[in-house]
C-alpha cells in the first residue's frame, strides 16, 4: 500500500487540490446565497409588521382628500392693498377687471337730516392758515358767524398739502409746511375740533393733473387720452391732463394717498369733487381700449358720446368709488364720505361721473352741489332737479354758492338770495371760497360778515356718522 501511494503521479495531486478548492468555492457561494435569503426573509418580516400602519395611513389619506372642497369652491384670494406702488414699466396694455358691484341695498339707507354751513379752503387761502394764529382766527370768526364745516384742500395741482409717503413714493416733492414747521392740516384739526366744526379734507383734483407735474412726467403710463392721441384738456385751473381712472396703478395711488389721511388725522371725513371723474372725450389709451375690447368683444366707439361707452366708464368709476368707500370705511366707519359735483346731467354726460347711482348705491353719506353762477331763476331751478329732491330724502344735502374770486367779486345780495333758495328747499349750503367771504368784495368785510349773521342766526352743530 505504501509502495503505490508512493507511486501515485503529480497529475493526480493537483486534481485532488483542484476538487478542494472547487469545494471550498461551492461552499462560499451557497454561503453567500443564504446570508441574502436571510436578509431577504427579514426585510420580508419587517415589511409584513409594518403592513398594518401603511394601511392605516393609506386609508386616513383618501378619506382626508374625499373631504377636501375641490379648487373651485375655494373662495377667491382677498385683495391686499399694498402701502407701496410699484411702478412697472408696461410694454403691452395689461388687463385689470374688478369685481362688478353688486348692490345688496335696495334703497340708500337715511342718514340723519344736518344742517351743513360749510367754507372751502382753497390753494388760495393758504397763506391765511398756514401760522398757528391765522388758522385760529380763522376758524374763530368761522365759529362766530355759525359755520359748522370746513373743507380743506389737500390734493390740488398734483401735489399734496400734508407730509404724504404715496406722494413721495411717486416722486411728488412736498413745500407746504407751517410758518413754525408744524403741519398745517393737523393744527387746523386741532383749532376746528377745540370750536366743535367738522374738518373734512378735500381731494379737490380727483383724478386731474397738470401735464408739467412730476406725476404727470414721473409716470406717464398713468395718463390717458383722446382719441386722437392728445392728452389734455382745458378747465378752470388751466390746461390739465388726466389719470386714468381705470388703471390699477392709479386706483391705488389715489386710494393709498386717502387712506393716508384717514389714518393719520382725526378727521370727520374727506370729500371729492367734480374733478373725481374724467371727460368723455378721454379713455382711449392702450390700456382702457384693450379691457373694453376684452369685456366687450368690440372696440370703444369713434363716438365718445356712445350711450354704452359712457355708461362702460361710467360704471368703472363707481366701482372704484364704491371700493374706496369700503376702504375708508373699514378704518374709520363714522366718516363721512361727501362728494361735490356739478349737476346730474353734466356730471355724468360729460365727466362719467354718475354721482346720482352713487347715493342710491350708499356709497356718499353727503352731498354738495355746485351750481355757481349769477341768475337767480337758473339756481333755482337746478336745486330743485329731481335727483336732488330724492337725494336730500336719504343724506346730508347742500348747495355749493361761489362767494367770489379775486377778479370777480360776488354781492352780499346775490349770496343772501341763493342761500336762501337753498334753505327753503331745506338744502344746506357751502361757499368757495374762504378768503372771498369778505375778502374780494364790494362791500365792507364788517357788512359782509353781518350778512352772514343773518343767514346763520343761531349755530347748528354736526355730527359725525
Amino acid at each position: 500500500m505504501q509502495q503505490i501511494n508512493a507511486t501515485k503521479p503529480n497529475s493526480y495531486r493537483v486534481s485532488r487540490h483542484t476538487c478542494r478548492l472547487m469545494t471550498n468555492q461551492f461552499h462560499n457561494r451557497s454561503l453567500q446565497k443564504r446570508v441574502r435569503l436571510a436578509n431577504l426573509f427579514g426585510k420580508l418580516r419587517l415589511l409584513k409588521r409594518c403592513l398594518p400602519l401603511v394601511f392605516a395611513i393609506s386609508f386616513s389619506a383618501v378619506l382626508l382628500l374625499d373631504n377636501l372642497p375641490s379648487a373651485a369652491q375655494f373662495p377667491p384670494p382677498a385683495t391686499i392693498i399694498k402701502p407701496e406702488i410699484s411702478l412697472p414699466k408696461i410694454p403691452q396694455p395689461q388687463i385689470f377687471q374688478p369685481e362688478k358691484i353688486q348692490p345688496q341695498i335696495l334703497q340708500p339707507r337715511q342718514l340723519p337730516r344736518q344742517k351743513i354751513r360749510g367754507v372751502w379752503i382753497s390753494t388760495n387761502d393758504y397763506n391765511v392758515i398756514r401760522s398757528r394764529a391765522g388758522a385760529r382766527d380763522a376758524v374763530t370768526q368761522l365759529r362766530r358767524l355759525n359755520f359748522n364745516t370746513i373743507y380743506p384742500v389737500v390734493w390740488n395741482s398734483g401735489y399734496t398739502k400734508f407730509p404724504s409717503y404715496t406722494a413721495k413714493r411717486a416722486g411728488i416733492p412736498f413745500f407746504f409746511k407751517g410758518t413754525d414747521g408744524q403741519d398745517i392740516l393737523a393744527d387746523l384739526i386741532s383749532q376746528s375740533h377745540r370750536q366743535g366744526l367738522l374738518v373734512l379734507p378735500w381731494f379737490e383734483f380727483g383724478f386731474m393733473v397738470p401735464e408739467t407735474s412730476e406725476l404727470a412726467l414721473n409716470h406717464p403710463q398713468w395718463l390717458t387720452q383722446k382719441r386722437d392721441g392728445s392728452r389734455t384738456s382745458n378747465s378752470a385751473a388751466g390746461e390739465v391732463a388726466w389719470l386714468n381712472p381705470f388703471h390699477p396703478q392709479v386706483q391705488q395711488f389715489i386710494q393709498n394717498m386717502v387712506l393716508e389721511v384717514v389714518n393719520k388725522y382725526d378727521i370727520d371725513g374727506i370729500q371729492f369733487d367734480d374733478h373725481m371723474s374724467l371727460p368723455r372725450d378721454f379713455g382711449y389709451d392702450k390700456y382702457t381700449v384693450a379691457l373694453y375690447t376684452q369685456e366687450t368683444e368690440n372696440p370703444p366707439p369713434a363716438n365718445s358720446a356712445d350711450e354704452a361707452w359712457v355708461k362702460w366708464r361710467a360704471d368703472k368709476i363707481t366701482m372704484f368709488m364704491a371700493q374706496l368707500n369700503q376702504a375708508v370705511k373699514a378704518r374709520k366707519p363714522y366718516a363721512i364720505f361727501s362728494v361735490s359735483p356739478n349737476y346730474y346731467n353734466h356730471a355724468y354726460k360729460l365727466q362719467l361721473q354718475d354721482w346720482l347711482n352713487w347715493v342710491r348705491l350708499s356709497i356718499v353719506d353727503e352731498l354738495v352741489m355746485q351750481v355757481y353762477g349769477d341768475d337767480l331763476a337758473r339756481f333755482t331751478r337746478k336745486i330743485n332737479r329731481p335727483e336732488i329732491i330724492e337725494t336730500k330724502k336719504y343724506i346730508p344735502t347742500g348747495i355749493g354758492i361761489m362767494a367770489g374770486l379775486r377778479n370777480r367779486p360776488v354781492s352780499m345780495r346775490q349770496i343772501k338770495s341763493q342761500v336762501r333758495a337753498a334753505q327753503k328747499r331745506g338744502l344746506g349750503v357751502t361757499f368757495f371760497y374762504y378768503e372771498s367771504l369778505w375778502n374780494y368784495a364790494q362791500e365792507s368785510v364788517e357788512l359782509r360778515q353781518a350778512g352772514f349773521k343773518t343767514l346763520f342766526p343761531r349755530f347748528a352743530r354736526r355730527s359725525r356718522i
